[in-house]
C-alpha cells in the first residue's frame, strides 16, 4: 500500500452549536473556501467531540477543526483561517492554525467506519485492510450507526483498534479505513478505555 506523508492542521474555531448531520455541510463549506481539499481522497476531517442539547450539538470552547491531509497540502488548509463557515444555518468562525505531526497511541477509535452491512463480513474486510497496511493489532467492533442528511447516507460501525505498535498507530492514523474520510468516517482518534463503544 503506498504511503503518503500525512500531517494535521489544527484551526481554532468559535461557534455555539452545529446540526447533528454537520459532517456533510461542514465538508461542503470547506470546499467552498478551499476547493483544492477535494483533490485528494487522503484528506480527512477529524470528528468533533460534541454534546447534545435539544436536537443540536454544542461546541466546547476549546474545540478545534482538525484536518488530516498530505503534508504538501498543509497550506491549503491553513488558507481557511479567518473564514466564516455556514453550516446548515449555524455559523462557525475559523481563527488561527498550526501544523502538527501525528502522535502514536496504542489504542485508537473511529466513531464510524464504512464497510459491509454484515458485522462478520465487515470485520473480515477490516482485518484484510489492516493486514495490507502492515498493522497486526487487535479489533473491537462497536455499534452500527448511520450518518444521514437528506438523500445522503453513510452506514458503518464504530471500531477500536488496540495493542498498536507506535509505527502501526501512525500508519493507521495516516491512512484511515474505509471510505468518506472527508465526512470524518474511518478517521482514528486516541482512545483511553476499551468500554462504551457507542
Amino acid at each position: 500500500m503506498p504511503r503518503i506523508a500525512i500531517t494535521e492542521v489544527s484551526i481554532d474555531i468559535s461557534g455555539i452549536t452545529l446540526p447533528a448531520t454537520y459532517p456533510f455541510a461542514l465538508w461542503d463549506a470547506l470546499l467552498h473556501h478551499a476547493p483544492r481539499l477535494g483533490e485528494s481522497t487522503a484528506v480527512g476531517i477529524v470528528p468533533f467531540r460534541l454534546s447534545g442539547n435539544e436536537g443540536k450539538l454544542l461546541l466546547a470552547k476549546r474545540t478545534k477543526l482538525v484536518i488530516r491531509l498530505p503534508h504538501e497540502m498543509a497550506e491549503v488548509a491553513a488558507a481557511l483561517c479567518g473564514k466564516m463557515l455556514e453550516i446548515d444555518g449555524h455559523q462557525i468562525q475559523l481563527g488561527s492554525s498550526h501544523v502538527r505531526a501525528l502522535q502514536p497511541h496504542p489504542t485508537l477509535h473511529a466513531p464510524l467506519v464504512t464497510g459491509s452491512e454484515d458485522e462478520l463480513a465487515f470485520m473480515r474486510e477490516i482485518r484484510s485492510d489492516l493486514d495490507a497496511m502492515g498493522v497486526g493489532a487487535n479489533l473491537i467492533c462497536g455499534k452500527r450507526s448511520i450518518l444521514k442528511s437528506g438523500e445522503r447516507e453513510i452506514r458503518g460501525y464504530s471500531l477500536v483498534v488496540h495493542d498498536l505498535k507506535p509505527e502501526e498507530s501512525l500508519r493507521l492514523q495516516g491512512n484511515g479505513l474505509g471510505a468518506a474520510r472527508c465526512y470524518g468516517c474511518g478517521v482514528f482518534l486516541p482512545y483511553k478505555a476499551i468500554t462504551g463503544l457507542d
